[in-house]
């Protein structure tokens, strides 16, 4: 996003005081408006935090499943290749002997 020649306003921007720009308070409404809006500001930042929290933990359990996962697949390989071997083995015990000349 391009904020042309200024500089985005900061957090600690939204949060300071308010401080009359001629050394008088500002009207009621207009405090009632900020103090609206620093409360939105702090539910949605509550909520941001939240998210955060939810998607550091749905990464941790991704990662967990990719783990279990990769052990399956090491499972699934290797009783392939015993119950191949286990086959061969039984075939083998079991075939007819070769004909002998």
């Amino acid at each position: 996003m391009c904020y042309g020649p200024e500089r985005p306003l900061s957090r600690d921007q939204f949060t300071a005081p308010l401080r009359p720009l001629t050394g008088r308070r500002p009207p009621p409404a207009n405090e009632a408006a900020v103090e609206d809006l620093r409360d939105r500001l702090a539910e949605t930042e509550a909520r941001l935090a939240r998210a955060r929290a939810r998607e550091a933990e749905l990464s941790r359990r991704l990662q967990e499943m990719k783990r279990f996962v990769s052990v399956m697949e090491i499972l699934e390989t290797y009783l392939k290749r015993r119950f191949r071997e286990q086959r061969d083995r039984a075939e083998r015990l079991f075939a007819p002997p070769p004909p002998s000349n």
